[in-house]
């Protein structure tokens, strides 16, 4: 990178330049600007589609023939559990149970339903537990319509009676917002800005950029919802990811920008420089991330585009915001920045002008030190602790939240447990057999037969003929539960060996939203690795382009593969073996949620990405003033050691916030990128990284083509700013 002093000219020097002069009509246009589009996006814009079907799956293919033959049975619908101590013909339990029917009947989003007094197939032998099925009518039902059916069954319950709804919409209808996760996590960053500026003024330039990106980001994503549809966690997500990008590379700029006051400039002019140097680094860290969540595209799936794109529309406001709105707002702090000051920060206000304190950067240089001293085993230890960590990986299995891993005292995990067991484990998680048939004589008796004698099924309804006499189907109940591993396993042995092996079985379908999920998560772990390679090749690119050097974009590459390993670790060792999960919020030991894994890869290896660049910049910076990569690495490590540690703490809150929601899949993906960056911003910047440069010397800078650099022992003051963050 070129040394010398801040570039005055070129394209990031004549933005920051304009938008500190222009300062009110950036500030306006912003604001202007938001509004529209908060009121466009937030009053009309695509509502979210959590449709995770479609594509060639055998599944998407049985929903498609189940649309097209049985369009009566399509549409949402309630179950309603019933549990009786003393059955449900005692007379008390009879009249509350009727009368609870009739309510739920009477609602004007209800069709038809069948009481268990009328059909036997409804209640288990000895007559304590019953079942109902409610279909919700045609409309789009809004969940505060299903509310008062779920309060109407549990106000029911008592006496030895106990009533529950289950199906999606009572989960939807009683999980409640996702709270006061997002503005716990601004309050957490809030206090951690003002830590490491001591002034108010500097802790509220990035979190008010930030908030103003985040507000017109979010609306233009559901803009662009009627376009590339988005499942409703992306509003969630993306107001994460946002809330910590933002504040990062605001934190990098304002920190540029106070260097330079410190260093004699006056605002204008440490405001191009801080756009010049930390704006290049932060223009670079944003296109990373939003290259890394275009890699979702490879999994080929609707839903994830729409997540990737939304999620991207976040980050490039967020980006833009710190490029443009930020430089018009530090023109209107001025010298001010450090306005509202910690009294405990005042005395240090003549330190050495900048850098760290003699402390801080003693403290910094002397861990660079000690791990450059014995590289080979710190390296050996890092590396080891992150393949530790990395190991229950192996066994992550894939699925989607049901009612069993929802909060015990939630309608549809009481309803869950009822049918459970009355009717099995596996009555919430029914496969559904689909075929088209040439003719209304079709016997499919030995196939349902066959079906029927399978290990692991425990009953199997009658096949029905569709109105049209071309299609038929039938329902399979497996012995094991929706997230059971034998579940999966018994849907593959189904397609895999007994269909085929019968006759007429060839042209049977399985189906159901067990079965989806299964699909989703098959396709998921063989296209992963596609999107992993894609991911890591174009981030080298960009690296390789930034820092000019094959060897650090490879080391770069290796470590962030490894710490996301580490994070996948952690995630399944805490939400799939249980370790700290209910402590943590997770009510039950579950699968990962399928698309968590594909999630939160891009997005983290974006910021892995980032931190390396704010890092190695600063190494390079003093490499090719001195020549020296021991020097150059113990140095760069304690000039960026205090910034990069505050942005870590910062999106570490944001992202161990979402342990606060109700949403066990956003919880999850929270969980695991806070545990991705604190062991990015601690085993791998603070030992992996000084270690293994340390062991490749010289080789650090390899670029093919490229003659060694010309260094020199000393440099003026200001060597370097070209790069500096």
């Amino acid at each position: 990178m070129a040394t010398g002093t801040a570039p005055t000219g070129g394209t990031l020097a004549g933005l920051g330049r304009f938008c500190f002069r222009r300062r009110r009509l950036v500030l306006l246009i912003w604001i202007i600007g938001v509004i529209a589009v908060a009121f466009a996006g937030f009053g009309y814009g695509a509502a979210p589609d959590n449709d995770f079907s479609g594509g060639d799956s055998q599944s998407a293919r049985a929903q498609q023939l189940m649309e097209k033959h049985f369009p009566e049975e399509q549409g949402d619908r309630l179950t309603l559990a019933v549990k009786a101590e003393e059955g449900i013909d005692d007379p008390a339990a009879k009249q509350k149970i009727e009368k609870v029917i009739a309510e739920l009947a009477d609602s004007p989003v209800t069709g038809p339903v069948t009481s268990p007094y009328q059909d036997k197939s409804l209640v288990t032998a000895d007559r304590r537990i019953a079942r109902m099925t409610i279909p919700l009518s045609d409309k789009e039902v809004e969940k505060s319509e299903v509310k008062p059916l779920v309060d109407t069954a549990r106000n029911a319950s008592g006496d030895g009676v106990t009533l529950a709804l289950g199906g999606y919409m009572a989960e939807k209808a009683e999980t409640p917002p996702q709270g006061p996760a997002e503005s716990v996590g601004l309050l957490a960053a809030a206090v951690i800005l003002f830590v490491a500026f001591g002034s108010l003024v500097a802790m509220g330039l990035p979190i008010a950029t930030a908030l103003l990106a985040i507000v017109g980001g979010l609306a233009l994503m559901k803009l662009v919802g009627h376009l590339v549809p988005a499942p409703n966690f992306a509003l969630t997500f993306g107001a994460m990811i946002g809330l910590g990008v933002g504040i990062d590379y605001a934190l990098f700029i304002v920190t540029r920008y106070k260097d330079g006051l410190e260093e004699g400039d006056d605002p204008e002019s440490a405001t191009v420089k801080a756009i010049t140097t930390a704006g290049h680094a932060v223009l670079f860290a944003g296109t990373t991330v939003v290259i890394a969540l275009m890699g979702l595209l490879v999994m080929g799936q609707r839903l994830m585009t729409g997540l990737a794109v939304a999620t991207s529309i976040t980050v490039l406001v967020t980006m833009i915001g710190a490029l443009t709105l930020l430089p018009a707002l530090l023109g209107f702090t001025g010298n001010r920045i450090d306005s509202l000051r910690l009294p405990r920060r005042a005395s240090r206000r003549n330190q050495s002008v900048g850098a760290p304190s003699q402390e801080r950067r003693t403290l910094a240089e002397r861990w660079a030190g000690a791990v450059q001293r014995r590289p080979l085993v710190a390296g050996l230890l890092a590396g080891g602790t992150l393949l530790v960590l990395a190991v229950p990986t192996l066994s992550m299995r894939l699925s989607q939240p049901d009612a069993s891993v929802q909060p015990r005292d939630r309608s549809s995990y009481i309803s869950h447990e009822i049918l459970s067991e009355g009717f099995g484990p596996g009555y919430g998680a029914p496969l559904v057999f689909a075929a088209e048939i040439d003719s209304e004589g079709a016997d499919l008796a030995p196939l349902v037969e066959t079906v029927r004698k399978t290990e692991g099924i425990a009953y199997v309804t009658p096949p029905r003929a569709s109105a049209d006499g071309r299609a038929v189907t039938f329902l399979a109940f497996p012995v094991t539960g929706y997230q059971d591993e034998a579940t999966a396993d018994l849907v593959h042995k189904l397609r895999d060996d007994v269909l085929p092996g019968t006759s007429g079985g060839e042209q049977v379908l399985v189906g159901g939203p067990n079965a989806g999920t299964i699909d989703v998560a098959d396709e998921v772990g063989s296209r992963l690795p596609l999107m992993i390679v894609v991911v890591v090749a174009m981030s080298m690119v960009l690296l390789i382009a930034l820092v000019r050097s094959v060897t650090i974009a490879l080391q770069a590459a290796v470590m962030n593969l490894l710490s996301i390993g580490a994070a996948y670790g952690v995630l399944v060792a805490v939400v799939q073996w249980g370790w700290l999960g209910p402590a943590l919020g997770f009510p039950a030991a579950m699968p990962v949620t399928t698309w968590t894994p594909m999630m939160m890869f891009p997005i983290l290896f974006g910021l892995s990405m980032d931190y390396q660049v704010f890092l190695i910049s600063r190494v390079r910076e003093e490499y090719e003033r001195t020549g020296d990569t021991r020097a150059a690495v113990a140095r760069g490590l304690a000039r960026t050691a205090k910034v990069i540690t505050a942005a870590a703490a910062i999106m570490i809150a944001v992202f161990t916030t979402s342990l606060l929601g109700p949403d066990v899949s956003v919880k999850q993906g929270g969980l695991g990128m806070a545990v991705a960056v604190l062991i990015d911003a601690t085993i791998v910047r603070m030992i992996f990284v000084p270690a293994v440069m340390e062991l490749c010397g010289k080789a650090n800078w390899w670029m093919p083509g490229r003659r060694a650099p010309k260094t020199t022992s000393t440099a003026p003051a200001g060597a370097g700013e070209a790069t500096r963050v």
